[in-house]
């Protein structure tokens, strides 16, 4: 595979021809294209895809595109100028339409097949085939990869419309879907947690398309009747967006040798996957089996630091399938997602999760993401034993790497140079029991008070008698711990640590759902707010911000239906 340079510079993109000259389609030019595929990209029928790693695919554009808005902060990182976003040509091509892209773009973008597993269950019921040939990108397409500034981004659009792996549906994403990933990715970048970008964001002033959803008070469980919404486009920003799944799809072909070239093809992703997410870590010049045995300790260091993180912020994926991991180790798919406010450790937003996709069970689904990871390498290390032998053992060190992750995040969080078992299991217990806000609850316990007086404006539910015993006893166990005694600046400073461990402003559903109800009728300024305090988590904000964003949730809106929880988004 060709090693493509990249240079640190600083680049200004004023017009889409600048960007043009930034364009390098690496997973195009150094991998299969399927076969069977079209070369206009017109390809939108649901069919089974046999071999290949992606397919072309042209984009069904939004008719009537009204802009929404963009990341300031990723436009400034990329050198995107911010009035590139409401020219012609940009409003165009990221609203689907890329038949007139300047050169050297392509006038075609791709899509990719993966496989699914849930908890090392391999499936193929969700492909229509019942074969696994075609399950993939069934409504989002890449339409650029660059290097700018020195770093390869690859861009996609989701909801651009039906692509191979569409399994028969429209293709399409509504607006209250795309602003909620739009939201969330930039909230977690802003917090400091590994994910995907988002650039921009487009809606459809005259396509509008049906989609179960809750009706006004519903407190139902699902859905109870369909919604005509707007339709949109979400553009999200990555150094790739290959998945565990879509590795576990070549493993599976490789291990069932399914055509002539299913060994040759899981080998040539595996070194995609190393030269763009993993050329730091792993060194090319090595034979490939020890660049796997390289490979897969960076992909748990990276997987375990990204689950502490969730954990650290209250964010729960919802559904953390092999299809929804990133192999580059960082949020990806934003569907049913939820931060956790009133804190349960089993908190799951959506409706089909289960038990196993919750809040503290994310450390465990990773694992089995690990696994199926290690598992799609298999086949190229078939003939060599010692390396199977390294393989499994690195396998089996994931669950002692996440515990002390998670030990390492739980100790920052409470300002201790060390996790405390025992003061962390009554902790938890206490927060269970007196219902506090997550995010609430650890802000103010950064301002480190003396009593639980401090710490009411966290609790959904009253402060019996025995609970303050409880809590006063806590807190003087943990003063103990942090042995800070009389002296003010130690003090200070470790409340300053707690406070960059600890947002004050976040993700709160039923805060969202106003912006996306009031997007659907043209009016955006809900969304462009909630850009601004949610970019901002740690830092203290104006009163007004303050009062309306970082409250406890109001009682009506638990157990609400398409605020508590919800079925998958589209």
């Amino acid at each position: 595979m060709a090693n493509q340079p990249i240079t640190d510079i600083s680049t200004s993109v004023y017009t889409l021809d600048d960007l043009a000259q930034l364009t390098d389609y690496s997973l195009m030019d150094n991998l299969n294209c399927d076969p069977n595929a079209t070369e206009t990209g017109d390809d939108y029928e649901a069919r089974q895809v046999f071999s290949g790693h992606y397919v072309p695919v042209k984009p069904t554009a939004l008719p009537n595109p009204k802009y929404v808005a963009h990341s300031n902060s990723l436009f400034a990182e990329l050198g995107f100028d911010d009035s590139l976003a409401k020219t012609e040509a940009f409003t165009r091509l990221f609203s689907g339409d890329i038949s007139d892209v300047p050169a050297p773009m392509r006038k075609v973008g791709w899509a990719t097949g993966y496989a699914l597993s849930i908890y090392g269950t391999e499936y193929i019921q969700q492909c229509p085939f019942r074969t696994g040939n075609g399950y993939g990108d069934g409504r989002a397409m890449s339409v650029v990869e660059a290097v700018i500034n020195g770093n390869r981004w690859e861009m996609q659009l989701k909801g651009g419309g039906p692509t191979p792996y569409c399994r028969g549906g429209d293709g399409r994403a509504v607006i209250r879907s795309s602003i909620r990933e739009f939201l969330a990715q930039e909230h977690m970048h802003a917090l400091g947690v590994p994910t995907s970008r988002s650039l921009c964001l487009f809606i459809s002033e005259s396509e509008q398309v049906l989609r179960p959803w809750y009706s006004e008070g519903s407190y139902a469980t699902n859905p109870d009747r369909n919604v005509a919404n707007p339709v949109a486009i979400s553009t999200r920003v990555a150094p790739s967006f290959l998945r565990v799944g879509q590795l576990e799809l070549f493993g599976r072909r490789a291990r069932f040798n399914t055509h002539a070239d299913a060994l040759k093809e899981l080998e040539m992703i595996v070194h995609h996957l190393i030269e763009r997410e993993y050329s730091k870590e792993v060194n090319q010049a090595l034979s490939l089996t020890e660049q796997i045995l390289q490979l897969v300790p960076a992909f748990c260091e990276r997987l375990t630091t990204l689950v502490s993180h969730w954990m650290r912020v209250g964010y729960c994926q919802g559904n953390f399938n092999s299809d929804n991991c990133a192999c580059g180790g960082y949020t990806l798919d934003y569907g049913p997602f939820g931060f956790t406010e009133c804190f349960e450790p089993y908190f799951q937003p959506w409706t089909g999760g289960g038990q196993h996709f919750s809040f503290f069970n994310q450390g465990a689904a990773a694992k089995t993401n690990f696994d199926m990871f290690c598992k799609a390498l298999q086949p190229l290390l078939a003939s060599d034993s010692a390396a199977l032998e390294s393989l499994a053992h690195i396998n089996q060190g994931f669950d002692t790497a996440m515990e002390h992750k998670m030990e390492v995040m739980w100790a920052s969080k409470l300002g201790l140079k060390s996790f405390d078992d025992e003061l962390f299991t009554q902790l938890l217990e206490l927060m269970r029991q007196t219902f506090v806000d997550y995010t609430i609850f650890f802000r103010e316990l950064s301002n480190i008070p003396e009593n639980v007086s401090a710490l009411s404006k966290s609790f959904y539910g009253p402060l019996t008698q025995t609970l303050s015993v409880k809590w006063t006893a806590w807190l003087q166990k943990w003063h103990e711990l942090l042995n800070i005694g009389e002296d003010k600046q130690q003090k200070s400073y470790i409340a300053e640590q707690m406070q960059q461990a600890n947002p004050k402003y976040t993700w709160r559903e039923w805060l969202v759902v106003p912006a996306y109800q009031q997007a659907s009728h043209g009016d955006f300024s809900l969304v462009h707010e909630l850009q601004q305090v949610l970019t901002q988590p740690y830092n203290e904000q104006a009163s007004e911000i303050e009062s309306k964003y970082n409250r406890l949730k109001p009682q009506v809106y638990f157990d609400a239906g398409g605020v508590s929880h919800y079925s998958c988004s589209s």
